[in-house]
């Protein structure tokens, strides 16, 4: 059973008005925001990443467990979603909006920067798997939902999943675990012994392919 903590964020209840106004039905879920919450908590003074803003739903989870000298970066390409997320969370001085495509974000970023990346956008989960792993420091965690099947997913889509997850555990470098909580958790760590080849542009398995 999925225990949600009874204190979510304060911003949530005007994030998720709008985003029932605007029809917008890609939110994570309550118990993953939760879970991203109690995983930003681990990191005091982390550098954060969230690929994939919609409304910010998971935005103010992580920022309710983020320290006061945490940052965070999160992007989308979608206005009208991102909108909602700035409105509400816009005031907080250690979150970044970039309105922009994740895969250009990506490929722009630096290696090694980041204690945690959420990955719920296309870019840095389906493609680009292996440059975001890349950004990761050691003992970063990579984190992914949405694994068990979906009532929305397209045809074919079960198999796209089921590559990234096997891509996951393969990956070099990374110790993966996946989770039966929510709409299916995976986490893939940076082990701290890793040799960090992400400076040389060949830090992890490519995954996605």
């Amino acid at each position: 059973m999925n225990h949600v903590s009874n204190r979510p964020p304060a911003a949530l209840a005007g994030i998720l008005q709008e985003t029932e106004a605007l029809g917008f039905a890609m939110s994570s879920e309550a118990a993953v925001g939760a879970f991203l919450a109690a995983l930003a908590a681990t990191k005091p003074g982390g550098q954060f990443l969230e690929l994939g803003t919609g409304t910010g739903h998971g935005t103010a989870w992580l920022l309710s467990g983020m320290n006061s000298t945490s940052t965070l970066d999160t992007v989308d390409i979608d206005e009208a979603v991102g909108g909602v997320a700035r409105r509400h969370l816009g005031v907080d001085s250690r979150v970044r909006f970039h309105l922009m495509d994740g895969a250009e974000f990506i490929e722009r970023a630096a290696a090694g920067m980041y204690d945690l990346i959420y990955a719920d956008a296309w870019p840095g989960k389906f493609t680009h798997l292996a440059e975001t792993l890349a950004l990761l420091r050691p003992g970063g965690v990579y984190v992914v939902d949405d694994l068990l099947p979906q009532p929305n997913w397209p045809d074919g889509h079960g198999a796209t999943v089921h590559a990234l997850v096997a891509g996951l555990h393969r990956a070099a470098g990374f110790t993966a675990v996946q989770l039966a909580w929510a709409s299916g958790l995976m986490l893939a760590v940076r082990r701290p012994d890793d040799p960090q080849r992400a400076a040389a542009g060949n830090t992890a398995h490519r995954a996605s392919e």
